[in-house]
């Protein structure tokens, strides 16, 4: 089949890619000229495990290219996918314009019947909008269908060849009957794609990102609530999740949530309540809790320099708001970083992908390490923001004489407390005891 992709970002980049691996022709389009270069060049512009791989043979196969044209890609495309930018906007609801404004060039581009595909994740009711915003200059048939995407960051190729679900909202049987065509060899295995109607296929991903978001900020309540009367997050966690009706998944506790997603959909899922006068009180509460998470380590290192933290030398390890990934967006390290600058800290920083990253974003505020360990060499403490893998079994006793004091300030829980004490660290972890040796 045929296929075009307007926008080349995380969703867009994954889903053009890995519709071309099952043999389809896509073309992505993109307006940044220096990006489409780029990839036609053969580089990837963003860090995902797996997808250079993929990239690469696709491109070499020619089943895969890219331009800034969106009338070459309309041209080509039998489906259209839009999987462009819907930023949180002032009042927390999601901004349209980078949508509704391609949906304009379409409806004056289009020459013959197309499949528009809404695969950027939108507010109830966005298919109606984009539907009449190309007929109003359209002089041919066309469909549009809601086909939001379950893509975590860090496993995105993985969601996407193997999907656990599907979900088509369509109204047409004529475009539902091609983008079942489309997704076929992805579901050879058994699992469903679940065809529904427009409406619900876009609620449908805000009301699953919007759960997994509340059953993070729930379990750090739960690891608080630990804090102040003893008892043990991870016991709890443990217990909690051998009960099939909750599952293990998503009841680690941190220092919250970030990322492209969760933030943004859960605002959006709260504004779109109101609109409708409708008040999600749990959103409220989600979003109050995770604010107040990201930062929840800041008083506990405030104490430990007895409320002095000016001149001291902070270690930081991770820096994108999850492994696996080099985005930074609404991650708890930013948060972290900003309130300890603020406070007269140094750090030094080390994060295996985001590091370009943040320097665009800090400059030379921070001093950037080549690795984990030099991130170490002198300083006071070790805050772990992000919980990559290289960091999961350091060299202990190394860390211990790099540091000026064993002190570490865990916002990912990586270490057991008391292998901890017995290495001799001052250890600062969330929901569970604090080790002073």
């Amino acid at each position: 089949m045929k296929i075009t992709v307007v926008g080349t970002g995380y969703v867009g980049l994954v889903t053009g890619t890995c519709l071309a691996e099952t043999g389809n022709e896509v073309v992505c389009v993109d307006i940044d000229a220096d990006k489409v270069n780029q990839m036609q060049s053969g580089t990837v512009p963003i860090y995902e495990p797996h997808l250079d791989v993929i990239f690469d043979r696709n491109i070499k196969a020619g089943r895969l290219t890219f331009t800034t044209s969106l009338d070459e890609g309309l041209a080509h495309g039998e489906i259209i996918f839009l999987a462009l930018p819907t930023p949180e906007d002032e009042d927390g609801s999601a901004d349209l314009r980078y949508v509704l404004g391609v949906s304009d060039e379409i409806g004056k581009k289009i020459k013959s019947y197309k499949v528009i595909v809404d695969k950027s994740t939108v507010p109830v009711g966005t298919a109606g909008k984009v539907q009449a915003t190309i007929a109003k200059n359209a002089g041919c048939d066309f469909d549009v269908v809601s086909n939001p995407e379950f893509l975590r960051e860090g496993f995105a190729v993985d969601d996407f060849l193997k999907p656990e679900r599907i979900v088509v909202g369509s109204s047409s049987e004529r475009a539902t009957s091609l983008m079942k065509k489309l997704y076929s060899p992805f579901v050879r295995s058994g699992n469903p794609i679940i065809i529904m109607d427009e409406k619900s296929a876009e609620l449908t991903k805000y009301a699953a990102n919007s759960f997994l978001a509340t059953k993070i900020t729930f379990m750090n309540e739960i690891a608080n609530y630990c804090e102040a009367v003893g008892a043990d997050v991870d016991k709890v966690r443990i217990g909690m999740g051998s009960d099939s009706r909750i599952g293990k998944r998503f009841l680690f506790p941190g220092i919250g949530y970030g990322g492209s997603c969760f933030p943004k959909d859960v605002k959006a899922l709260q504004k779109a309540g109101r609109d409708s006068n409708y008040e999600f009180k749990i959103l409220d509460s989600v979003i109050e809790v995770n604010d107040e998470q990201k930062t929840i380590l800041l008083p506990k290192i405030d104490k430990y320099f007895n409320g002095n933290l000016k001149g001291k030398t902070i270690a930081v390890w991770g820096l994108a708001f999850k492994p696996e990934t080099d985005d930074i967006r609404e991650a708890p390290s930013l948060y972290m970083m900003k309130g300890l600058l603020e406070r007269g800290a140094s750090l030094q920083v080390f994060d295996p992908e985001a590091m370009p990253n943040i320097r665009k974003r800090f400059g030379e505020k921070l001093q950037y390490a080549t690795g984990m360990y030099e991130a170490l060499e002198s300083a006071d403490a070790l805050l772990i923001c992000t919980e990559w893998s290289i960091f999961r079994t350091p060299n202990l006793e190394k860390v211990k004489q790099l540091l000026q004091q064993p002190v570490i300030f865990d916002g990912r829980n990586l270490y057991d407390t008391n292998d901890m004490q017995d290495a001799g660290f001052d250890y600062v972890s969330i929901g569970r005891k604090e080790i002073k040796v």
